[in-house]
């Protein structure tokens, strides 16, 4: 192997080429990436970024040196548009050609737009650096913002803007936030967090149109003919995975590129991070998983199968994803979508304190808590990583 591409160069491609280069892999990489930045930090966008605590260049994930270290081949502001497994090559938007002894695809995401929504001044997504500067510059004290979706990045955004005097509107349509995700009480315990705060927090509420014209956005309004002024509107309701561009290649999509335990999609060709749905061994499923800790890991893990195609070895983490909303720090392990059972174990919304527990069918599959210590947490995470029986876990947890 002389050459190796990595399509996607934020957190997971990064992670991948200074794995290789670590491994001492001398041949050529070349690094695609359809922004014309270098790696930077996306979970800071909502938070940090967006407050006006931190400047744009304290995003970048490596310093100039270390970019400079990794002699890597930089080819940025170019998307992939097709991808020839059979001649190993990928095109480019500019219509130039990158050929390839190995593969790695780590085009992440993209936001999902609401339907019938044309682009305008005032309606915003969050996905990149340009998109949180744009969002950044709108909140204003006074001003009025409509967040469409009550999931991770709408809830972070909307304590942001709280903390910068905005009055904030989310809607869901779902009867509880993040229920499906994360169970109820966790769901109700981070909505009174919001209402707390002066969010308007309205569920089972469906957004009809945009309002608005050229010049701007001046509302929404739900299919209950309810219409909520807003000066800027943020569409929050998850994101599709950068695929399209595979079509043709032979390669299977569904929800995300496809992979194996290995994370391989094909011979010499393996996917890391937001846009790879993998066969964890660990929890038995496939799963795409859209958290930071994970795409870096995953790069690491499909830098060394690539290069070690017969000794390699499965993937099985423990995924790990936290948030920040009003100096209340969430943190969660596992899989915690994917469950039959989300048991309570500590809920004290004064004291800021939850703890909750997830089964699938008789085994422990995920933790999620807010205020608990990391000593708490790694326990927690040991047992999830162990496999261990439910009953078993529970009973051990209580006693600690």
């Amino acid at each position: 192997m002389k050459r190796v591409v990595v399509v996607g160069a934020s957190a997971g491609g990064l992670a991948a080429a200074e794995a290789l280069r670590r491994a001492r892999f001398e041949g050529e990489i070349t690094l695609v990436g359809d922004e014309q930045h270098l790696p930077y930090d996306r979970p800071p966008l909502s938070k940090q970024l967006l407050c006006g605590e931190w400047e744009p260049e304290r995003l970048s994930l490596r310093s100039a040196t270390d970019i400079e270290a990794l002699d890597v081949e930089w080819r940025l502001g170019r998307a992939a548009t097709g991808l020839d497994t059979e001649r190993h090559a990928v095109t480019l938007a500019d219509g130039s050609e990158v050929r390839y002894d190995g593969l790695v695809i780590a085009t992440g995401v993209r936001p999902r737009r609401l339907p019938g929504a044309e682009p305008r001044p005032g309606l915003h997504v969050l996905r990149t650096l340009p998109d949180a500067l744009a969002l950044k510059d709108a909140l204003r004290p006074g001003g009025r913002l409509v967040i469409v979706g009550a999931g991770f990045i709408g809830a972070e955004v909307a304590a942001t803007a709280r903390d910068l005097g905005v009055e904030v509107t989310m809607l869901e349509s779902a009867a509880v936030p993040l229920a499906l995700a994360v169970g109820e009480e966790a769901g109700r315990f981070l909505t009174r967090l919001h209402h707390e705060q002066g969010v308007d927090v309205r569920t089972q509420a469906a957004v009809a149109e945009i309002l608005g014209d050229d010049a701007g956005v001046t509302g929404v309004r739900l299919t209950d003919a309810t219409v909520i002024p807003a000066d800027d509107v943020l569409v929050a309701i998850g994101s599709v995975p950068n695929t399209d561009w595979l079509a043709g290649s032979g390669l299977t999509v569904d929800n995300g590129l496809v992979c194996d335990e290995y994370c391989a999609a094909a011979p010499g060709v393996y996917g890391v991070g937001d846009v790879a749905r993998w066969h964890n061994p660990l929890f038995g499923t496939l799963m795409r998983v859209e958290h930071r800790t994970h795409a870096a890991e995953q790069g690491m893990a499909v830098a060394r199968n690539l290069l070690q195609p017969d000794d390699r070895r499965p993937f099985a983490p423990v995924p790990y994803f936290w948030s920040d909303q009003y100096k209340t720090k969430f943190q969660a392990y596992g899989n915690l979508r994917d469950h039959d059972e989300a048991l309570v174990l500590d809920s004290d919304f004064e004291g800021r304190q939850l703890l909750v527990a997830y089964r699938k069918g008789d085994r422990l599959n995920g933790v999620l808590a807010a205020g608990k210590s990391p000593k708490v947490l790694r326990a927690w995470r040991a047992l999830i990583a162990a496999r261990a029986p439910w009953t078993e876990a529970i009973a051990e947890q209580i006693a600690a």
